[in-house]
């Protein structure tokens, strides 16, 4: 099994479980997107809800790249990170006064706006101010995402955005509130999209869409994509760094930009998945009736995906170069659901052994809870490693 490059000998002395991000490979991959959008008209907002780990941000921040929001908190922690308010967007379908009151004192980009309530809520609270709120109108397209149905956001039944047979009723409204000015149209199909005819319906749909808006003759300034780019959590050896090529290029070729409009991108998972891990210890092995677990000392409480989405994560012993053996990998939490992956073969295990949980830069740390009473862990980078 090929392994990543880790400062094991480091490791030996942290209590686990812990978050260890690899800033070089962020680094890397922050500067693969900037020589795919330089030159462009494209910007790229990092979607926050992925992780909020305040060296990770700093690094996004000295990029260049904005945010991209979905709740008051995350905005909040992009100002405090240094990330300029003009080149930040708030999105989400429940967005409270205070929320909406903190993106209107800060002057914020955009919001991406979601239903007809939440943009007269959102005139009532700028005209309090004697501010404008900047919107893009958030658009189901329909387009399927080609995903797990729990991160597929772009369906007709999603909860998500405004849906087609509405955009007449709710543009007629928009363009009669007085603090409301609309910039664009926004869409997210969903998450860990690796199919890049997902992306290519997508741009087919938003040439329809803006043709709709030129018979009315409203011109929008930006158009917003979302983001939903997938990892190889598979081979993140392999695949340090996603496709940013193919991906932009998909909209460079498919997507009918006017010469005055600039497309917005809202990646995250794509951005720093892979240079973070969870590394764990293990506790026991146990020898079942017809089966070895390998208990670790991190849980669900630590890395839910796998619980929440039956995801798949690389683990990697980074202590054993034994011959493969199959385990069930699980964690100390009381409950069933408490489980890495089942008859996953890796490198022949015992107690103490350190195991490395990859692709774990993304709803890691961020979705970390305190369950059973459980401390959150420490993260740790590889410069603070060196």
């Amino acid at each position: 099994m090929i392994k990543a490059n880790y400062p094991t000998d480091k490791f030996k002395d942290i209590q686990t479980p812990f978050y260890y991000y690899d800033l070089e490979t962020l680094r890397s991959t922050l500067s693969e997107i900037k020589t795919q959008i330089e030159n462009t008209s494209f910007e790229v907002h990092y979607a926050m809800k992925a992780n909020v780990n305040t060296s990770v941000l700093n690094e996004i921040k000295i990029a260049g790249l904005g945010a991209d929001c979905v709740s008051g908190g995350e905005v909040q922690a992009a100002l405090d990170a240094g990330i300029a308010p003009s080149k930040i967007v708030f999105a989400g379908v429940g967005k409270s006064d205070w929320e909406i009151n903190l993106g209107l004192d800060n002057d914020i980009f955009c919001f991406n706006v979601e239903s007809i309530p939440e943009l007269e809520v959102m005139n009532e609270l700028a005209i309090a101010k004697n501010k404008t709120a900047n919107v893009a109108l958030r658009i189901n397209p329909n387009v399927s995402a080609h995903t797990h149905h729990y991160i597929t956001t772009g369906l007709s039944e999603n909860k998500f955005g405004i849906n087609l047979s509405d955009l007449d009723k709710v543009t007629d409204l928009v363009l009669k509130l007085s603090n409301i000015n609309l910039l664009g149209i926004h869409f997210h199909i969903g998450s860990q999209i690796t199919d890049m005819t997902s992306f290519q319906d997508l741009c087919l749909k938003i040439n329809e869409i803006q043709a709709h808006f030129d018979a009315r003759n409203i011109t929008l300034k930006h158009i917003n994509v979302g983001g939903g780019l997938g990892i190889s959590y598979e081979h993140p050896n392999h695949f340090p760094i996603p496709d940013f090529e193919a991906y932009f290029k998909v909209f460079r070729k498919h997507l009918q930009l006017k010469p005055s409009q600039t497309l917005h991108f809202e990646l995250g998972r794509a951005v720093v998945a892979q240079c973070g891990s969870l590394i764990s210890r293990v506790l026991y092995v146990k020898e079942g009736t017809s089966k070895k677990f390998a208990i670790l000392d991190a849980g669900f409480t630590e890395l839910i995906r796998p619980a929440l989405y039956q995801a798949y994560h690389r683990i990697e012993n980074l202590s054993s170069e034994l011959p493969e053996e199959e385990y069930d990998v699980v964690g100390p939490i009381c409950e069933s659901s408490d489980t890495f992956a089942k008859e996953y073969f890796m490198n022949g295990t015992k107690r103490g052994d350190i195991i490395a949980l990859r692709s774990a830069g993304a709803y890691g740390e961020i979705m970390a809870s305190q369950y059973n009473l459980r401390k959150l862990p420490k993260a740790y980078t590889s410069d603070d490693l060196k």
